[in-house]
């Protein structure tokens, strides 16, 4: 465990990860290449159904500085510059979107011992300006999470967490969507030999008095190759394999079906990375 409490985002983000990242139900190509003088250029594409989604980002690295420049289909450029630690603990993110003009901010990230911080604020006249923290250890940290609209005068976002975390276990609770969504996540590692974990999710709904139950579990077949499986109380079931084939290189294999509708066709997902 790393010191100080980390971000906001980092609240309940092993359960997350466990329960939903990799699964896909598209297909998705993705390739790295490195040009001689250090340049990484990364090309992807997805397939949705009938619509094909494509994009190209260029990444470069220049001492603690990182340019990331990235074009899609839509012809929409990304410009993104990270200056890690211009100071102890400090990280500055610029980013830009064109041709949207309200899209640049600046975002501020500081990391302490007791506390995370992270600040953001639009390059506009009237911007939206979002304010994280949290205060704590790596043992037991609480955040919150808010997002001011100067245009409106209104809260577009205020959010609040809770999260504990010893040496194989980490417990999460997050209030959502305005008071809304109230969340609960757990996170166990049952053997890290064979990165073995399960993670259960409770999420409750106050507007539709409706809750969602969502576990899963992970288990590594091979030091290559590891699966994982999750299943919620609306009878979705969804399993993924992953195989590293080649250092850094990935295929992942995913499928999900409706156990309360076997009749429906299951939807199979496909992910390929390259590199290098």
């Amino acid at each position: 465990m790393g010191k100080g409490p980390g971000l906001y985002s980092d609240i309940g983000k092993k359960a997350r990860d466990l329960l939903y990242k990799d699964y896909q139900s598209d297909h998705k190509f993705t390739i790295t290449t490195y040009s001689p003088t250090g340049v990484a250029i990364t090309s992807s594409g997805i397939k949705k159904g009938d619509l094909f989604l494509a994009d190209v980002n260029t990444q470069l690295k220049n001492k603690n500085i990182t340019t990331d420049i990235k074009v899609d289909t839509d012809s929409n450029l990304f410009t993104t510059i990270t200056i890690d630690e211009p100071a102890p603990g400090l990280k500055t993110i610029f980013s830009l979107r064109v041709p949207d003009q309200r899209s640049g901010k600046v975002e501020l990230q500081y990391l302490h011992d007791y506390a995370g911080i992270s600040t953001s604020v639009g390059l506009t006249a009237n911007p939206i300006v979002n304010f994280s923290g949290v205060i704590g250890t790596n043992l037991v940290a609480l955040g919150t999470d808010l997002s001011f609209d100067s245009k409106t005068g209104d809260f577009t976002k205020y959010n609040a967490g809770l999260s504990f975390t010893n040496a194989d276990l980490i417990a999460s609770l997050t209030l959502n969507d305005k008071g809304d969504t109230l969340s609960a996540s757990y996170y166990h590692s049952v053997n890290p030999l064979s990165n073995t974990s399960v993670g259960a999710e409770v999420t409750h709904s106050f507007a539709t008095n409706e809750n969602t139950v969502t576990v899963g579990t992970q288990h590594a077949l091979d030091p290559l190759t590891s699966v994982k499986a999750r299943v919620n109380n609306l009878g979705k079931a969804s399993a993924l394999l992953q195989h590293e084939w080649r250092p850094k290189s990935l295929f992942t294999i995913s499928g999900e079906v409706d156990t309360r509708a076997i009749e429906k066709s299951a939807k199979v997902g496909l992910a390929l990375a390259l590199k290098p």
